[in-house]
């Protein structure tokens, strides 16, 4: 895995077990979409420069089956799509893991018809610097990702939105993946390929077909995953009963190399301010890599006792509570602004190490 820019800095998930990381990997959240439109060239290409490990992208598919880098399938909050007369007809509403979801979807459309549409900043309220490239930017597909990576060097942690869903629809994520990751030579890239999705069987059923990386299970504060509701309805284990020690253990004997959760799961706030929980220490115990996701800057997304200012949009204390979660020791953080991550990791590297 490549040292990001001229820093000089290594991450690099040693192999065989036990899972640790010679530093947190920073890996940019949809490229470095604190900054600009996720998912675009601009803030993956931006990503690379402000000292990310990895790169993440999701990939959901087109009507043709090509993998495209979007958030969800539904499109209309991420791109100029609602302003195209020619497109007005395929607004629709349909069930997208069992929730009514309306707007246009990227299995409905076409990579001919996705590719003359403009991304859009997602929270434009948050970011109005990042809103000003509205309009500016096009869609991707992943073999477009595949040809930044290739020029930068960096990692790809690539994740598998909505597989259940794709799969009843003739459009199997992991062999349009696996496809694509052996015409561009990475099927057997374990030290630059991650895989994660919110549902295991698509996981297994990638590694099945010989691609060669991490495989990481994602985890929700709360509900089920998919694939299992789909076999077993209101029986299905939640998210939060796989994070006890039973659990781990089980996604560990499964196969899978770590679980990737939100950064809320490894934080707790209370009376006396933020204090990390314990399930890095149980999923380093249980043989698993830990993740945590987002880092974000903003206000909106910070404990209240790290807010600073009158506005969601102002940046808090960030630092002090990403320190908190860098001390658990997780193995790999996602971020918004891989800038302030890297300097967040470098800091609690350089810390522990005068500690």
């Amino acid at each position: 895995m490549r040292s990001p820019g001229a820093q000089g800095h290594r991450a690099v998930i040693r192999d065989p077990y036990p899972v640790r990381v010679t530093r947190p990997l920073v890996v940019a959240h949809r490229g470095a979409s604190g900054y600009r439109p996720e998912h675009s060239a601009e803030a993956f290409r931006l990503a690379a420069r402000l000292g990310a490990d990895m790169l993440e992208p999701d990939v959901v598919s087109t009507r043709d089956g090509v993998l495209v880098l979007r958030h969800e399938n539904e499109i209309s909050g991420t791109t100029d799509v609602a302003s195209r007369p020619a497109l007005a007809d395929r607004r629709t509403t349909k069930e997208v893991d069992g929730q009514p979801v309306t707007g246009w979807f990227t299995e409905d459309l076409t990579w001919d018809e996705l590719s003359q549409l403009t991304v859009r900043e997602r929270m434009p309220r948050l970011r109005q610097a990042s809103a000003t490239f509205d309009g500016r930017l096009g869609m991707l597909r992943l073999v477009d990702l595949l040809d930044i990576l290739d020029e930068t060097g960096l990692g790809m942690v690539v994740e598998m939105k909505r597989a259940t869903h794709f799969a009843g629809l003739g459009l199997p994520l992991d062999e349009l993946l696996a496809d694509v990751l052996r015409d561009r030579g990475w099927a057997s890239t374990p030290d630059r390929l991650v895989v994660e999705a919110f549902e295991q069987d698509v996981l297994h059923r990638l590694r099945a077909r010989g691609i060669d990386g991490r495989y990481v299970y994602l985890l929700e504060r709360s509900g089920a995953p998919a694939d299992v509701v789909a076999r077993l309805g209101s029986a299905a284990p939640t998210y939060a009963s796989q994070l006890g020690d039973d659990g781990l253990r089980a996604i560990a004997a499964a196969g899978l190399d770590g679980i990737s959760v939100a950064k809320d799961v490894l934080l707790r706030e209370g009376r006396d301010g933020v204090r990390a929980t314990d399930l890095v220490d149980r999923g380093h115990a249980a043989g698993l890599l830990v993740l945590a996701w987002t880092l974000r800057p903003e206000n909106r997304f910070l404990a209240t006792p790290h807010r600073r200012g009158r506005s969601q949009a102002d940046w808090g204390d960030w630092m002090t509570e990403w320190d908190i979660l860098l001390r658990t020791g997780v193995d790999g953080v996602f971020a918004d602004h891989p800038d302030l991550a890297r300097l967040a990791v470098d800091r609690a590297a350089g810390a522990s190490r005068i500690g």
